[in-house]
């Protein structure tokens, strides 16, 4: 396969820099402390929260996963110049990644402290509300470039559809948020109102990677390395679309649309092809499928670029996109973490002026129904 690189794209990054037409599908923003969502927060759960704190499911885990020479995940001048995390203040956040980048809209998905997955579901749905709301009136109304996510306790399903439903036709959120590692496999049925609320709303589910379930992350128990972890978001991710699937949540929704975020895609061809294998020997175990899994994946599955696989022969890439769907990639930065994209550099040259306009831009404006 000869991939020639389009002259439009052989100008420095530079000079294209301005000419993005940028959609940013994964900035995390952070509150400055547990402070900045007190105002939302009821005296009940503010005083638990100050007593006994949070209660994450991963009682294993101890200390912060992350290298220590990037705190806190984050790009080492990612850090406001006036104090506290990158990512909240809003004016830094502007002038070095909307502003630098011309972004025209950038969708949020908060992390941490957002409650999802607690151990205790009533101050999981408690801190989704408060972290809702303060995306809504410290992030998207003194920057009206940015769009929040639905956060939802999703381990309580009924807790989060009341969330997605309080949010509905609010055009400052764009899709639900959750995250990877569910207490139990993404597609069983206690999932099932969040997808049905998000269905109803019209809104696109994000997953996406990490989230604490509980669980060690292999089937033999939990890693040694931190590169383990980082390299399982692949497999994750294709436990959580097989339930998906196999489950029969796109028979049951099939308005629902799923975007996986800093997942990567380059595995999702091989698990098409293995579970359209699998499938056609047991079908009859699944009746509820009407089609292939690989259908029902092509149709309901959409991708971030962060992180792109980058294989040694480009042809490789270009053939994993093919199969996926050049409309089913965005672009996302994963700002301000240590692993950020570059826009202007974080495609291939090889990719044409029209593909490369709808990875930064068109497919996103699309699915969020951007203007």
């Amino acid at each position: 396969m000869n991939i020639e690189v389009p002259a439009a794209v052989r100008e420095p990054a530079a000079a294209r820099a301005s000419s993005l037409g940028l959609i940013d599908c994964d900035i995390h923003p952070k509150v400055r402390s547990l402070a900045d969502i007190r105002p939302w927060l009821a005296d009940r759960w503010w005083q638990h929260l100050q007593t006994y704190g949070q209660r994450p499911r991963h009682g294993f885990a101890k200390g912060y996963p992350f290298p220590k020479s990037q705190p806190a995940a984050a790009r080492r001048d990612s850090w406001p110049p006036n104090g506290g995390p990158p990512a909240s203040d809003i004016d830094f956040m502007r002038a070095q990644l909307l502003d630098h980048y011309g972004v025209e809209w950038g969708i949020m998905n908060p992390l941490s402290p957002t409650g999802q997955g607690d151990q205790n579901d009533e101050l999981s749905a408690a801190m989704a509300f408060a972290i809702n709301e303060w995306q809504v009136e410290c992030m998207v109304r003194p920057e009206p470039r940015l769009r929040a996510s639905v956060v939802v306790p999703y381990e309580d399903g009924a807790a989060s559809a009341a969330e997605i439903r309080r949010r509905a036709g609010d055009s400052r959120f764009a899709q639900v948020l959750m995250m990877s590692r569910t207490a139990e496999p993404t597609g069983k049925r206690r999932y099932w109102p969040i997808f049905e609320a998000a269905a109803e709303a019209g809104l696109p589910l994000g997953i996406h990677v990490f989230g604490y379930s509980g669980w060690a992350m292999t089937s033999g128990g939990w890693s040694s390395y931190y590169i383990e972890e980082m390299t399982e978001h692949a497999t994750s991710c294709q436990a959580l679309v097989t339930s998906l699937i196999m489950e029969g949540v796109f028979e049951r929704f099939p308005k629902l649309r799923v975007v996986l975020i800093e997942s990567g895609f380059g595995w999702l061809p091989a698990l098409g092809w293995r579970l359209d294998r699998n499938w056609k020997r047991m079908r009859d175990e699944v009746p509820m499928l009407k089609r292939a899994p690989s259908e029902y994946l092509k149709e309901h599955i959409w991708v971030t670029t962060q992180p792109m696989e980058e294989p040694e022969r480009p042809e490789h890439l270009a053939d994993a996109l093919e199969w996926v769907g050049w409309d089913r990639l965005m672009f996302a930065s994963d700002y301000p973490h240590w692993d950020f994209d570059d826009p202007r550099l974080t495609l291939p040259a090889w990719i044409s002026p029209e593909r490369r306009r709808a990875i930064l831009s068109g497919n996103a404006r699309t699915l969020y129904g951007l203007g």
